[in-house]
């Protein structure tokens, strides 16, 4: 890794450690805004207190900065476990990193993160699939048909690795021969290598599942998609919902949903999305007609 990397590495991962007091993603964009704008060059060389107290910090927190830094034995000891388990890092500085979180997200893209796989993916032109874990049985067709599409037009699937949509949609895009991003909220180490497929998780790699990881990840599913599918949502809540709706609010990419009648759809309409049906896949004829833009 190089200085910048390490950087990144030490300060936004617990490297095995829960109880390492690592910078939040909001805490992080302030401090690489504050380094960027600084007078003083800082971006290329070790920072000192004096430059955390110039930057506006107090001592304390300076502190605790340069003490994140200083852990590069721990970073090393996790960088060589992660390698054995095939879990390598990706930091916002990487050349590797998804040029499309950086765009989308900016400094509110994570400062690093873990992938287990095939990294030929990416950067690959990609759509994203999300939806809920109990499905209907034409959200599960619309799902798989999803994966189908992706497979056949050469497009990377973008997912979650939930039961129900999204599992729906991956296995039905590798089963046709596709290519699937699968961002994971549980521990990266324990998914089995599959040609055409690279895991994802926006935490280390041995962290365990959470709700609230869960929940985070679907900025990313959202971001990473050149469009955006939704199989199924409920209305007003659950991480689908949620997901969705931001995507609309900040405008990350375009979304379609699956015309399924229900609540949740109509409201996605008002919301901007496009309603569509299995048949409207074929193509993309529909989409493409009004944005033309999407590829």
């Amino acid at each position: 890794m190089t200085g910048p990397e390490k950087g990144f590495a030490l300060l936004t991962s617990h490297l095995g450690n829960p109880q390492r007091s690592v910078l939040t993603t909001h805490q992080f964009r302030i401090l690489a805004d504050r380094v960027r704008q600084a007078e003083v060059p800082m971006e290329d060389r070790e920072l000192t207190v004096s430059d955390l107290t110039a930057l506006g910090y107090g001592k304390a927190y300076a502190g605790r900065i340069l003490d994140l830094l200083s852990e590069e034995d721990l970073l090393q000891h996790y960088l060589s476990r992660g390698q054995r388990l095939g879990c390598v890092p990706v930091t916002r500085v990487s050349k590797a990193y998804p040029l499309l979180l950086r765009q989308r997200l900016g400094l509110d893209s994570p400062g690093i993160l873990w992938v287990k796989g095939d990294a030929s993916l990416w950067n690959t032109p990609a759509i994203a699939l999300v939806g809920s874990r109990e499905l209907r049985q034409s959200n599960h067709a619309f799902a798989e048909a999803v994966g189908r599409y992706a497979a056949r037009q050469g497009l990377t699937l973008v997912s979650g690795n939930a039961r129900g949509a999204d599992r729906a949609a991956q296995e039905s895009c590798l089963a046709a021969g596709g290519k699937v991003i699968s961002i994971v909220a549980d521990e990266l180490w324990k998914h089995p290598d599959r040609e055409k497929l690279l895991y994802v998780s926006e935490e280390d790699y041995d962290s365990p599942f959470t709700a609230q990881r869960a929940l985070s990840r679907n900025r990313y599913i959202h971001a990473l998609g050149r469009m955006v599918f939704v199989a199924q949502s409920d209305l007003k809540k659950g991480g689908t919902w949620d997901g969705t709706a931001k995507n609309l609010r900040f405008g990350w990419s375009p979304v379609a949903c699956f015309r399924d009648g229900s609540e949740a759809s109509l409201e996605l309409e008002q919301l901007g999305a496009y309603l569509i049906v299995t048949g409207d896949l074929g193509d993309f004829g529909v989409l493409q007609q009004t944005d033309n833009s999407l590829f």
